[in-house]
């Protein structure tokens, strides 16, 4: 999948603007405070519903406008051109079109355009909390295993019915079992998933990561949120009066993580910054390479702020991985120059410059 046409109103600082981008690799420059990162975010909204730069939806709309638009043109793996749009107003609410049509949930505009974010919080990753990981995890297996979004979906129906009876004690001792079973065999499905990803995930990453550093002694392993010798179903029954206490459900996927450690110590622990964003962009172009396998198509990369924490080796090391994924690519940075630096003779490279607000193109990469 690429973008073929973006077309933005009313996002941040950035003037409306309608851009045609390259199918491969795309430079944006200009100064701090340009506009940059915000065609970023604008994609990062097309692809997601979401902005990477803040939770709440105001910043992101201009201050003199009750909602900003993105829409986008999409070419799918069989070279047909998808539709897709997405309105964010002031007060919340929002609007997917797809094809002309209204899309009920950001799940269907993720199929329509999978989107990877690099940037200089992506240390993040390592250092944030679990959920942080837990949508990274999820994030792929939701692209390779049809029957996860089901799952999932039973699983947070279920997880809000026995909160809330943990609360409120509102339910008969029957309703109670049936959704502690229901619980169970959703957490026991997307265990498997995350499982079954874990596996294929692992050997990919780790010789990307090869390609990138050298850590041998890095390990990826993945807690699944529950005692691994127990049945969720036993654990529940176990824990019952704690989670009553406590009015949530302590075990289950939603404690998931991902665990990176070098020896006993945790990797974020160990590694400089400028390792931490090696480490997290070799998860992620391994996570491309999984897409890849699964619907031999490609996701959308952002990579925002390309040369921070990076030096010239690792740099040119990273846009060889970025190249061997075929994918569309949006880079950042302030020098245009560097950006230019490291790509082979023979990729496609669009540039582009931005100065308040306004995007320009700069011709192809001499």
């Amino acid at each position: 999948m690429s973008l073929v046409k973006l077309s933005v109103s009313a996002v941040r600082n950035l003037q409306p603007l309608s851009l045609e981008p390259s199918p491969r690799i795309n430079l944006l420059a200009g100064d701090n405070g340009s506009g940059k990162t915000s065609v970023l975010e604008a994609i990062h909204l097309l692809g997601l519903a979401r902005s990477f730069r803040s939770a709440r939806l105001n910043p992101v709309i201009q201050h003199d406008c009750e909602q900003a638009v993105v829409f986008g043109q999409v070419r799918l793996l069989d070279g047909r051109l998808s539709q897709i749009g997405i309105a964010r107003e002031r007060g919340g609410d929002w609007q997917i079109r797809i094809d002309g049509q209204n899309a009920r949930s950001a799940a269907q505009l993720a199929e329509v355009l999978p989107l990877q974010l690099i940037n200089p919080d992506s240390f993040r990753l390592l250092e944030g909390a679990p959920k942080i990981r837990r949508q990274f995890l999820d994030w792929g297996v939701f692209h390779v295993e049809p029957r996860f979004l089901g799952a999932w979906q039973r699983l947070q129906g279920a997880l809000r019915q026995r909160n809330s009876w943990l609360r409120h004690g509102r339910i008969d001792p029957a309703a109670q079992a049936a959704w502690d079973r229901e619980l169970a065999l959703a957490s026991e499905a997307i265990d498997e998933y995350r499982r079954a990803y874990i596996q294929a995930l692992k050997p990919v990453f780790e010789d990307t990561l090869a390609q990138l550093l050298e850590l041998p002694e890095l390990t990826l392993s993945y807690y699944r949120g529950w005692d691994r010798e127990r049945s969720l179903g036993e654990v529940l029954a176990g824990s019952l009066a704690r989670d009553r206490q406590l009015g949530h459900t302590q075990a289950g996927p939603q404690r998931a993580d991902l665990r990176l450690r070098i020896g006993s110590h945790n990797a974020a622990d160990i590694l400089s910054r400028g390792q931490q964003k090696l480490v997290v962009c070799a998860l992620r172009i391994a996570q491309g390479h999984l897409l890849n396998r699964a619907k031999h198509g490609q996701c959308v990369y952002l990579v925002d702020d390309l040369p921070s924490e990076l030096d010239e080796q690792h740099r040119h090391a990273l846009c060889r991985l970025l190249e061997d994924l075929d994918c569309q690519v949006f880079i950042t940075g302030v020098d245009g120059e560097t950006l230019k630096d490291g790509w082979r003779t023979d990729t496609p490279v669009a540039m582009f410059h931005v100065e308040h607000g306004r995007i320009e193109s700069s011709g192809v990469k001499a």
